[in-house]
Order: structure tokens, then C-alpha cells, then sequence
């Protein structure tokens, strides 16, 4: 179970940061600052996506493990 918290605190994190950048992105007049915090923020997407994939994986991995002590 300790895995599977880890992933989705990781997550959140990723989501948080996600969202800071999207904001610096915003909130700056400087279009290479700009440019950098939008690439930050899509690189977040798919660190979150790969993240959220390893979840399902473990989840899976979890509920094997039930069914055959069950």
C-alpha cells in the first residue's frame, strides 16, 4: 500500500508544480521566460501521465496479489 500513497502524493506534487508553472507562464511579460514555463508545465503532463500509468500498474499489481491469497 506504501507504494501505491507514494504514487499518488507523487502525482500531486507533479500536478502542483504543474500548475505554478502554468501560472508563472501568466503572470510574466518575458516571452522566453514564457516559452520556458509553458514547456515546464507540458513536460509535467507527461511526467503525470507516466506517473498515473505506473499507479494503474501497481493498483493491478495489488489486486493480483489479493486474489491469489484469497
Amino acid at each position: 500500500m506504501t507504494v501505491q500513497k507514494d504514487l499518488q502524493k507523487a502525482v500531486a506534487a507533479a500536478e502542483s508544480a504543474k500548475g505554478t508553472y502554468a501560472s508563472f507562464a501568466q503572470s510574466t511579460d518575458d516571452n522566453t521566460a514564457k516559452q520556458m514555463f509553458e514547456q515546464m508545465s507540458s513536460d509535467m503532463d507527461r511526467h503525470i501521465g507516466q506517473l498515473n500509468a505506473r499507479l494503474g500498474v501497481t493498483a493491478q499489481n495489488q489486486l493480483n496479489q489479493q486474489s491469489e491469497q484469497g
